[in-house]
Order: structure tokens, then sequence, then C-alpha cells
């Protein structure tokens, strides 16, 4: 099977931005993109526009890639015009897209305001069902599996480190599996909408027609005041 991606999108060496592959869906995006097409007596190829500025041309040349990608086609895009990438220092061309993921998740941990923000972050790593920590003990899971295919010492040594870790994140996910409810009970209670205060009301306030009557006290009344007694006279 070729391993040859369907869309190929590069800046050459001339700064001119192409796209090469596809069929006629892709060319349908392309053209919506922005892109136009480049013909010679022999070939065709897509090209943006020129002298629209080294940043257009990347967002341009990224959203193509993403409906591309989108609809099923394999894109190998420039790492130069990827404006979704994230470049750190160890890696310039942000080549580690899902160590970028969790650098994201862990810059907006840092700006969360409420506990209750930080909560929901937390738990895109701990829930025990679809987070990153349970997803990376699945992948260690698998990798240990395919080092010991090789059915060979380093193999199988490099199988066992692989089970270790996979069994190491198990245990963290078991520990943290309710670090995300602790981190929301950190912060006040959430404010009550109106809407809910009123509902509450009327669901818990007695009605007028059926509330009892008040009653009677068990204490005897006390006897009506006597009437004053004629004065003397001389």
């Amino acid at each position: 099977m070729s391993t040859t991606p369907d869309v190929v999108i590069t800046r050459e060496p001339t700064g001119n931005v192409t796209a090469e592959g596809g069929d006629e869906l892709a060319t349908t995006l392309l053209k919506r993109a922005g892109f136009v097409i480049q013909t010679t007596p022999r070939s065709f190829w897509y090209r943006l526009p020129w002298d629209m500025g080294d940043e257009r041309e990347n967002q341009m040349a990224s959203h193509a890639a993403r409906m591309l990608a989108a609809v099923g086609y394999q894109v190998e895009l420039d790492p130069g015009l990827d404006v979704t990438r994230v470049a750190t220092p160890t890696d310039p061309l942000g080549t580690r897209v899902y160590g970028q993921q969790i650098l994201s998740l862990t810059d907006q941990l840092n700006g969360a305001e409420t506990y209750a923000g930080a909560a929901d972050l937390v738990e895109h790593v701990v829930d025990p069902d679809d987070g990153v920590l349970v997803r990376l003990g699945e992948f260690f899971e698998a990798a240990a599996v395919h080092a010991n295919v090789a059915d060979i010492a380093d193999g199988w040594d490099l199988s066992y480190l692989f089970e270790d870790a996979a069994s190491t994140l198990t245990s963290l996910g078991d520990d943290l599996r309710r670090a995300g409810s602790r981190m929301r009970a950190l912060g006040p209670p959430q404010k009550r909408s109106w809407q809910v205060g009123v509902a509450n009301y009327y669901a818990t306030a007695p009605s007028p027609r059926t509330a009892a009557a008040p009653a009677a006290s068990e204490e005897p009344a006390a006897p009506p005041p006597a009437p004053p007694k004629p004065g003397r006279t001389r």
C-alpha cells in the first residue's frame, strides 16, 4: 500500500505556496480555500495568489489542510505553513503535536480563574474512561505488545518497561479518580440563578388554600376582666 499523502501543501524555495495531489473533490476544496490552478503543457498544480504576505499565506494553507483532512484526505502540510503548531525551544518546528496539546491544557490551567474551571481541565487528564492518563496507559500497553513481537532479549526488556509504565499510570489514575471533584470543592459554591430560586420557592411554599388552621392553645383561656365596682357615696 502506498504511503504517499493524498495532498501535499508546501512552500517552495521561491516562496510560492503550492499544492499537489488529490482528486476532483480536493480541487474544489483547494479552490474554496483560495488556491488557483497553475498549468503547463504537461502538468498542472495549485498555488496561492502571489504577493499576499507570508502570514496570510500560512493562514490560507492551514485552512485548506483542515478542510481536506476533515473529509478524509491525508494531508502533508509544510510545518512552516501550519499556524496551529506550537513551537518551543526544544521543538522549533512543532512536530510533537500531542505534547503540544498537553502544553495547551497546562496553559489553560494556569489561566483558570476559578476552581470550577480548573477542575474541568483536571478531569480531562484524570477521567477514568477517557482521560489522558487512561489513554496513556493503553498506549504503553500497545507499545509493550509491539516490543514483545520482536522476540529478542532487547524487545522483551523494553516490553517489561512499557508494561511497568502502563501499570504505574493505572495506579496513578486510581489515586486521582476524584481529583476533579476535590478541586471543584476548594472554591465557593456556584451561585444559584434567580430562576432556580423562584422554582424552589414555589415547590416548597404551602398553598394558601390548604394551609392548616393554627392549632388551638392547650392552656385555658384567661377569664374576662371583672366589671368595675360602683364607687362609695357619703
